[in-house]
C-alpha cells in the first residue's frame, strides 16, 4: 500500500514540490534543477534523493550520453500525481513542436496524440530519416492516430513562439538552449525495432501529454 503519509511529508517542502511541479512539464538534469531553482549542487543531492526514495521521482541515464541522468516523475503513480498537481493551472501555448533526431516514431506519434485531443502540434528532427519508421505507422493506424506521413527538418518549420517539446536525449542535449523548450527523455522505440517498444513509448507520451499544458508557479528556492 502507498505511504501516503510519506508522500505528504516529502512534497511538503517548498522547494521540493517546486521541483517535482516542474518534473510534471519536463525531465530535468541535476544541473538543471540547481540553475532552475538556484541550489547548490549538494541541495540539489538532498532533494533528488529525497524524491527517488519516496518514489516521486525516478533517475534515467541519457541515451545520447551515458555521464548524464536526468530525473523524471512516476507519472504512473496516481497518488503521487495527484498530490503535485493539485492546484496548479493550465496554459495552451500557440502551437507546440516536438522534435527528436530522426523524427521517425517517437516525435511522430507526440504530436499526433497531441492532435488527436484538439492541440496545435506539428513534429520534426533535427535529422530526419527519409521517412516515419513502419512501426510507428502500424501503431498509429492501430490507434486512430493521424500521423504525418512526411518528416521535416526543424529548422524548416519552427517559428518564435513555439513551444519546442525534445523527446529524445540526443536532440536536448544537441539543441541551443532556449525559454521555449522542454524536455522528455523517452526511450527510443527502434534499436528494438518491435510493436512493443513503439507501444511503449506511445503509452509513456499519452500519460505525460496532459501534463505539458500544467503551468508551474516560478518558484525559486528560499534555501
Amino acid at each position: 500500500m502507498r505511504d501516503l503519509a510519506l508522500l505528504h511529508r516529502v512534497l511538503s517542502e517548498p522547494t521540493r514540490l517546486a521541483i517535482a511541479q516542474q518534473l510534471l512539464r519536463e525531465d530535468l538534469a541535476p544541473g538543471e534543477i540547481g540553475q532552475r531553482f538556484e541550489l547548490s549542487s549538494s541541495l540539489v543531492a538532498h532533494h533528488v534523493a529525497a524524491l527517488v526514495d519516496s518514489g516521486i521521482a525516478q533517475r534515467r541515464t541519457s541515451e545520447n550520453d551515458a555521464r548524464r541522468s536526468y530525473l523524471r516523475l512516476s507519472h504512473h503513480d496516481p497518488a503521487a500525481t495527484q498530490l503535485v498537481t493539485a492546484g496548479l493551472t493550465h496554459h495552451l501555448p500557440n502551437r507546440i513542436v516536438f522534435v527528436c533526431t530522426r523524427n521517425s516514431a517517437r516525435s511522430k506519434l507526440a504530436a499526433a496524440l497531441g492532435r488527436q485531443q484538439s492541440l496545435p502540434c506539428i513534429d520534426a528532427g533535427t535529422r530526419p530519416a527519409q521517412a516515419p519508421h513502419p512501426q510507428a505507422v502500424a501503431l498509429a493506424d492501430k490507434h486512430d492516430l493521424e500521423l504525418d506521413a512526411q518528416t521535416h527538418h526543424l529548422d524548416e518549420v519552427l517559428q518564435g513562439d513555439d513551444l519546442l517539446v525534445a523527446v529524445c536525449d540526443n536532440a536536448h542535449e544537441t539543441l541551443p538552449r532556449s525559454a521555449h523548450r522542454l524536455h522528455w527523455s523517452i526511450p527510443d522505440p527502434v534499436p528494438r525495432g518491435n510493436e512493443s517498444a513503439f507501444r511503449a513509448a506511445l503509452d509513456e507520451l499519452s500519460i505525460r501529454l496532459p501534463h505539458l499544458l500544467t503551468l508551474p508557479p516560478d518558484t525559486r528556492s528560499t534555501r
